[in-house]
């Protein structure tokens, strides 16, 4: 597990596995989650981190 956090943009993203993702689903508004070809999850992509985790 990567987690990198984007100042910039207040985007962190936490790579769950070593996968390609193939699809994205919005589980939450700002909050994606990525999935491989077989829907299995490999990242979750939080927008507006600071506004929902304590960075």
């Amino acid at each position: 597990m990567r987690i990198e956090y984007f100042p910039e943009t207040d985007s962190l993203y936490i790579d769950l596995a070593d996968r390609p993702g193939a699809d994205a689903r919005e589980i939450e508004p700002g909050i994606i989650l990525d999935l491989d070809g077989q829907g299995r999850a490999v990242g979750l992509d939080i927008d507006q981190a600071s506004k929902h985790l304590s960075l």
